[in-house]
């Protein structure tokens, strides 16, 4: 057993040794630190701000594509909290070889959207209720998962090809992405009545959220420690104040919730379709290759390595824990899981990576799920002030990804990588409309710019020619 213990440390050491120095400088508390009680419940609460609109959108587009009622909508949301509280958790926590063990949220997935609006509209049109729609969606999802489960077994033999010109590449393309979604947040939000109404854009909306986001920024460059961590809520709180003297809070959501709701598992069934299933096999192959940028920009931005044998096993992890979190989504009655980006900004911005604060994190999302009523206060927040805040850390994910991609190397190869992969990847997003009359395959496999820039990284680094110093490079400092 000494023999063993003292291999691993030598094992340990030589990965460490091999990866490239990441500073911690910024950093409050790093990946293991332990953060004061309250402190840790502080930060928690701005990560799951910076995540609680991202988890219940996807279910608020599919329950109302579906023609779903209030009770079931409100249910699909409460259960898409409580699910990313246990997700977090373990994602988190490390349990056997399932998690990263990384500060990694995990949260309702967005590149699941387009084939599950797909899969249920068809199956209405085919004169099934919206409720056997939901259960052809969750076994096509359940049965999905294990395609991620499969591949994180594998995901070790990819390190020729997501080397991190690739996986920085895939953060910049996440962050630069996401910055869409939180300008349109910003000027009034896409969901609701402020492109309907006029509102959107409108001098209110702009001034409200330009004031978030001018403290999330002063705050976070303050020489107190207390005032960082707490940029993100004190942006947030001061916003939401704010929007209570303009008289823009909505307190509707309120009086359609119940205070306490408990998860019945495989509550609307389940039923399969292969034909159904085919579009969602890429879709996971490529959340796998997202999970591996979010994972990076984690590491990245906690002070851990980006290379080694220590990153890959944190990797391999993450990519299981993907898997197994998004089965268990399935049997809860929500959708595939992945880890969520946006929480790298939180990181960035509080200085705070240690994996504590997620188990933080993972209380709250169990309670909002239990207690939908709490979950309202959260749901209530104007789309103006959450822009202000989400704006600046969507900028941080883009930054985290440049640095990948700088710190690894950059020559004529590497910069024809980025430079392609970039431009198709946002030429998705700023001209959807190219999709208008192709077949749904095309839109669902390519609409997003995250499947797009990063197939096309992944294709240049397999079939471009490495020069030999690039390749010597590779050799000393495997992925």
């Amino acid at each position: 057993m000494a023999d063993k213990e003292l291999n691993l440390v030598k094992e340990l050491g030589e990965d460490i040794a091999k990866a490239p120095v990441v500073t911690k400088s910024g950093l409050i508390y790093g990946l293991n630190d332990k953060p004061p009680v309250v402190e840790a419940i502080f930060v928690a609460f701005q990560h799951v701000l910076a995540a609680f609109v991202g988890i219940i959108t996807p279910p608020i587009i599919i329950c109302t594509s579906l023609g779903l009622d209030a009770a079931n909508t409100s249910y699909l949301i409460s259960m898409s909290l409580f699910t990313s509280g246990i997700c977090t958790y373990i994602q988190c926590k490390k349990i056997g070889p399932i998690g990263s063990g990384l500060l990694s949220l995990q949260g309702t997935s967005f590149a699941f959207l387009a084939p599950i609006l797909g899969v249920g509209t068809a199956s209405l049109q085919r004169g099934d209720s919206p409720e056997q729609a939901l259960a052809l969606i969750f076994g096509v999802c359940l049965f999905g998962s294990f395609v991620i489960i499969i591949l994180s077994q594998f995901i070790h033999l990819f390190d020729k090809i997501i080397t991190p010109v690739v996986s920085g590449t895939v953060v910049m393309i996440i962050g630069l992405g996401l910055i869409k979604t939180g300008m349109i947040s910003l000027a009034g939000g896409a969901v609701g009545l402020a492109k309907n109404d006029g509102s959107f854009g409108s001098f209110q909306n702009l001034a409200l959220g330009g004031a978030v986001l001018f403290i999330v920024v002063v705050l976070t460059l303050s020489p107190n420690r207390y005032l960082r961590m707490g940029a993100i809520a004190i942006g947030l709180a001061v916003g939401f104040i704010a929007s209570l003297f303009l008289g823009i809070v909505n307190f509707n959501t309120f009086s359609q919730m119940p205070f306490f709701r408990l998860p019945v598992p495989f509550r609307y069934g389940i039923s399969f379709d292969f034909g159904a299933f085919l579009p969602f096999v890429l879709i996971y192959i490529l959340t796998a290759i997202e999970t591996v940028g979010d994972l990076t920009a984690t590491s990245a931005v906690s002070g851990e390595p980006v290379s080694g044998g220590v990153y890959v096993r944190r990797i391999k992890g993450g990519v299981l824990g993907d898997g197994i979190n998004s089965l268990i989504a399935a049997v809860l009655n929500t959708f595939p899981n992945t880890t969520f980006s946006q929480n790298n900004g939180v990181i960035q911005m509080t200085g705070v990576g240690s994996r504590y604060v997620g188990f933080y994190v993972a209380g709250i999302f169990v309670i909002l799920g239990l207690l939908p009523f709490v979950g309202g206060i959260f749901q209530s927040i104007p789309q103006p002030v959450l822009g202000g805040a989400t704006l600046v850390l969507f900028g941080s994910i883009a930054v985290a990804g440049l640095n990948i991609v700088v710190s690894a190397g950059l020559d004529r190869r590497s910069i024809i990588i980025v430079a392609v992969s970039l431009g198709l990847g946002l030429g998705v997003i700023f001209a959807p409309e190219i999709f208008v009359g192709k077949p749904a395959i095309f839109s669902n496999l390519f609409g997003s710019s995250i499947s797009t820039g990063g197939l096309t990284a992944i294709l240049l680094s397999g079939l471009l020619p490495r020069s030999e110093e690039a390749a010597l490079v590779e050799q000393e400092n495997p992925v």
